[in-house]
């Protein structure tokens, strides 16, 4: 199961996510940190475009770099959960980030929303599952995550990093908790209600582990679902695509992760499919020229990890002139090119992404 983290963040440049109707999937591409857009019907006969894009505050991109025009929503990242009061904080040396980030991108796009995006995983996981074993502790994480969101400007909650774990009944209480809180409090305080979101996992058929499915689907108003880094160098020992959109039955793709989450209950209305801006490189264990997917490879290669930005690709291919070709693979959506004989990798191109809609039947 993959797990975001700070370094993820700092490599990770964008993502979009297009949503068309409950059955119905439509997906392209465009640029920034991370994107997520889709057609949202919270309420009524009235839907309306939505485009999230997330902010890593440790980014060397400042806030006032960010185009905020392109967005209905922007996720700054991350706040934390207090390892012993449960109570949420923000590291001091982001914090002015904090304070000004709404205010700051409300100057190019009054009508920009802005969400505090709160760590729930890697170390902080453990944490997370020990608040959600006592009611007192749900308590106080939840009023201190409505206080700091208040206090910092922002107009919603994202919570990212909750794996699928067998607290699942647990998980839905606290949703559940958390949602009649944030109605409690804009009723008291006349201020407009707080958006709920979440980043959730792929999930096998035959997962064990789980999340709390329709209580994500009564209290939460859109689920970002990470569609993307499937199979990373550093585990799999041969070449495949991190985030193909098909695949065969045996193999992670989105759409078999789209029709698990369906077959669970949960609805495509709220949920959000991700495109990745990034891709990843394999060392090959012996030379092979326009070596495609089952290549036995040795690791990563090009960074520690083997994640390469977009930007990075497309001017690591340019540098080698006519001697590197990408080639899009459609049996699995994605693209790929070998370098040397010794290099491969896989990612999403947007002239393809362009050029082709996917449609996928749920």
């Amino acid at each position: 199961m993959a797990t975001l983290t700070n370094q993820y963040f700092l490599q990770h440049f964008s993502i979009l996510i297009i949503i068309k109707r409950a059955s119905n999937l439509i997906v392209f591409c465009t640029f920034f940190l991370t994107l997520f857009s889709f057609k949202y019907q919270s309420f009524g006969d009235n839907p309306s475009w939505v485009k999230v894009g997330y902010y890593y505050s440790d980014n060397e991109v400042s806030t006032s770099d960010i185009k905020a025009t392109l967005f209905t929503h922007l996720l700054c990242a991350f706040a934390f959960i207090n390892t012993t009061i449960y109570n949420i904080f923000i590291n001091s040396s982001e914090e002015q980030k904090f304070y000004t980030f709404t205010s700051t991108v409300k100057l190019q796009n009054p009508s920009v929303s802005t969400l505090l995006s709160i760590q729930g995983g890697t170390e902080d996981f453990l944490v997370f599952t020990s608040m959600l074993n006592r009611s007192s502790y749900m308590k106080l994480f939840i009023d201190s995550y409505i206080r700091t969101v208040r206090f910092y400007g922002f107009h919603g909650i994202d919570l990212t990093g909750a794996e699928p774990s067998s607290e699942v009944a647990n998980f839905g209480t606290l949703l559940k908790e958390w949602h009649a809180a944030i109605t409690s409090e804009a009723i008291n305080s006349t201020k407009p209600e707080l958006l709920l979101v979440m980043v959730s996992y792929y999930l096998k058929a035959l997962d064990s582990l789980s999340y709390p499915f329709e209580s994500m689907q009564e209290n939460l108003d859109w689920v970002h679902f990470m569609s993307y880094d499937y199979y990373l160098p550093k585990v799999a020992n041969s070449t495949i695509f991190h985030a193909a959109l098909y695949g065969s039955s045996d193999w992670d793709n989105t759409d078999s992760g789209i029709r698990e989450w369906r077959r669970r209950g949960f609805s495509s209305k709220k949920l959000l499919i991700g495109l990745p801006y990034h891709g990843y490189a394999w060392k090959l264990v012996t030379p092979a020229a326009n070596s495609g997917v089952g290549t036995p490879a040795s690791g990563p290669t090009i960074t520690m990890d083997g994640s390469v930005g977009y930007k990075f690709i497309k001017s690591y291919i340019k540098s080698f002139g006519n001697g590197v070709v990408s080639r899009y693979n459609a049996s699995f959506v994605m693209n790929q090119f070998t370098v040397a004989s010794i290099t491969w990798v896989n990612f999403d191109d947007v002239e393809v992404s362009r050029e082709v809609s996917i449609t996928v039947t749920v």
